[in-house]
């Protein structure tokens, strides 16, 4: 049929069979979006739930796009979230290249064939004589082109070819109808007549989306596709492409969109954050990648907080919701803080060290101590300079702080106790919590106060503000026997 069938040949030979491959196909943008990493997400766990195969391809033919170290992006953001790639750019495998830019020679061939096979044509119009141009057409036409080029005689196509005339490929549409069945939305099915016969192939030689994610599908093996719903609207014509060369179409997953609220999508450019972005926040990966895996699929009980491994052992597509998901940052924050509650101490103290540092620099203070007091009242990472600011600088706070119904305090009660605690705390020789413990406690019964009456006083003027993330032991503890009682003497002559 064709000078490369061998070529042909080869390519179906290389491609592997007999399990699950699945590929997470990322343009290089610069940052990974939310509805991105969830994509990401659900693909790795199909292919490990299945025993399958997970592959990394990045689709960089728009060009336009390009983000200079936007590669390092996406496999630092894949390898912090454990979602470990066999096949890649990186890592090599049987159907190597993994980039489609390195693919351009296989588009191009194979674009020949599908104009062999009736299902395209060249396209010889100019911008100005299409009814939606190259970009407009490579993805959501603003309107249909009339296929005024695929009307055209061999002689007038071989003339305009000896002529020098730039073209286009583009896929021609048949009459009739199209349908797929897809595991979340069920079966589809649409009139042709509705389709537009979009580019496949640009001027420049590179193919646009619609073309080269099929090729590269067929040609890696892929068994499973998922995508945003956004793309049910294309995967009429995709199927077409696969019925022209005789392929079997994949098993095709699409997801509703992530939503900002009921009415509008995520967007980075309105502000939404990435999944860098979230990090930056304080936000814990492992956390992150729980609540992702929940917008829009359901485990089906009331298990909410997986790990990894818990993921892969209970995700099954028919979870997926076809309702779109609404990205609540209250649920994450609280995620977020389940997960920084249950790590081990230690673990915690080294991820919170660089958070704490940024406000106590005075090396006094026992960063492990400090973390002890952060791990079960944060919920991010980035709230924890705010929480110990007054360990290196005590703040000029108001006296009103002394002021507490519930602690039955006020400023007069308030020296009363501090009148009493300094000498109190003074007399202790080995300065730890227990002692200090003991200390007030004891002098809280002999005064015949309740507790909170004596803690509340010595709190905030070892601390200087109303919110902190101890007690007044705790706080004591760390600030040291000294600038425990210098601290204490200083509100005592504020309430003077």
């Amino acid at each position: 049929m064709t000078q490369n069938q061998a070529w042909f040949d080869e390519m179906e030979a290389k491609i592997p069979h007999g399990k699950v491959r699945t590929r997470f196909a990322p343009s290089p943008t610069g940052y990974m979006h939310v509805g991105n990493l969830r994509t990401a997400l659900y693909t790795y766990l199909i292919a490990r739930k299945e025993g399958g195969t997970f592959i990394l391809r990045i689709e960089d033919t728009d060009q336009s796009r390009l983000v200079e170290g936007a590669m390092e992006v996406i496999y630092k953001t894949l390898a912090d979230c454990g979602l470990t790639h066999d096949e890649g750019p990186d890592v090599g495998g049987p159907v190597a290249p993994y980039i489609q830019t390195e693919r351009r020679d296989t588009y191009g061939k194979y674009a020949d064939l599908l104009i062999e096979l009736g299902g395209a044509y060249r396209c010889f119009c100019d911008k100005s004589d299409t009814d939606a141009g190259e970009e407009a057409a490579e993805e959501k036409a603003i309107s249909k082109y009339d296929g005024r080029c695929g009307r055209l005689s061999e002689e007038e196509i071989q003339a305009k070819l000896d002529a020098g005339t730039p073209y286009v490929i583009r896929q021609r549409i048949p009459e009739g109808k199209t349908s797929f069945d897809d595991v979340v939305f069920g079966h589809i099915e649409v009139d042709n007549a509705d389709l537009d016969e979009g580019v496949l192939i640009k001027s420049d030689g590179l193919p646009t989306y619609n073309f080269a994610n099929v090729i590269d599908d067929h040609l890696m093996g892929i068994t499973h596709v998922v995508r945003g719903s956004e793309y049910l609207s294309s995967t009429p014509k995709y199927n077409l492409l696969y019925k022209s060369f005789g392929w079997e179409p994949p098993t095709y997953i699409h997801c509703s969109p992530v939503m900002r609220d009921a009415q509008n999508k995520m967007s980075k450019r309105h502000g939404d954050p990435s999944y860098e972005d979230l990090i930056t926040m304080g936000y814990l990966t492992d956390a992150v990648i729980n609540y992702v895996a929940l917008l829009g699929w359901s485990p089906g009980g009331e298990e909410e907080m997986f790990t990894l491994p818990e993921l892969i052992e209970a995700f099954q597509v028919s979870g997926i919701s076809k309702s779109p998901a609404i990205f609540d940052m209250d649920k994450l924050r609280y995620f977020n803080s389940a997960y920084i509650r249950a790590m081990e101490p230690e673990a915690f103290a080294t991820l919170a060290a660089p958070y704490i540092r940024e406000t106590v620099q005075d090396p006094r203070f026992n960063l492990a101590d400090i973390a002890a007091i952060l791990q079960q009242r944060c919920e991010t990472l980035r709230d924890i300079p705010e929480k110990v600011d007054f360990f290196d600088t005590l703040p000029d706070y108001s006296t009103e702080l002394f002021l507490n119904k519930k602690s039955k305090t006020n400023e007069e009660v308030s020296k009363a106790m501090l009148d009493e605690a300094i000498p109190a705390l003074e007399a202790i020789t080995d300065w730890n919590r227990e002692s200090i413990h003991d200390c007030l406690m004891g002098l809280a019964e002999r005064l015949e106060v309740k507790n909170a009456t004596l803690m509340w006083p010595v709190r905030i003027a070892a601390a200087g503000k109303m919110v902190t993330p101890g007690g007044a032991v705790e706080i004591c503890a760390i600030l040291g026997k000294e600038e425990t009682l210098r601290r204490l003497e200083v509100g005592r002559q504020k309430l003077v």
